[in-house]
């Protein structure tokens, strides 16, 4: 085996994890999810080619998973809007100090595609604002924006949480 597809196997395996987790993020499927990192990984293996700098394999892969959501999402006639369905977790808590991941990712959800992709960019995948910007093919300084005013929305979609949790108790 040529050590540059050695050195990509290696690299694509430890990558798949953090692919997952974008993959399901963006599918909100455990399976489709499962689907999307393995065409992602074909792919990137088929064009392994293309591929100049070894450094920008995350990015690569990374783009890959994204396209191929988007292609499976163009695909599907029979999708649902998520906001009308109930996402019932009798075990999330919510607010305060017991806010826990169910509410953040609930919370999460509810955000724009617009501020909830580079969110999940940054904190799943530890993508720096210069990598988020060059794949959503966004300026740095819309990143930076998208990326605060998800957290503002994040933070007021929990603490609106607690404040409907405190009047029920009243």
């Amino acid at each position: 085996m040529p050590v540059r597809q050695h050195r990509f196997e290696l690299l694509a395996r430890a990558l798949v994890p953090s692919l997952y987790r974008y993959a399901y993020w963006l599918s909100r499927d455990k399976t489709l999810a499962e689907d999307l990192v393995q065409e992602t990984l074909l792919r990137a293996w088929r064009s392994l080619d293309q591929l100049r700098d070894e450094n920008a394999a995350r990015q690569w892969l990374i783009t890959i998973v994204r396209r191929e959501f988007l292609r499976e999402l163009s695909k599907r006639k029979d999708t649902v809007d998520i906001e009308q369905e109930a996402l019932a977790d009798n075990r999330a808590s919510l607010g305060g100090d017991d806010t826990d991941m169910h509410d953040v990712r609930r919370a999460m959800l509810k955000l724009a595609p617009e501020y909830r992709e580079p969110l999940v960019l940054q904190v799943l995948l530890g993508c720096s604002t210069g990598e988020i910007a060059e794949q959503l093919e966004l300026t740095q300084a819309t990143v930076l924006t998208r990326l605060y005013r998800a957290r503002q929305q994040l933070r007021e979609l929990l603490d609106g949480n607690t404040a409907r949790m405190g009047e029920g108790t009243a």
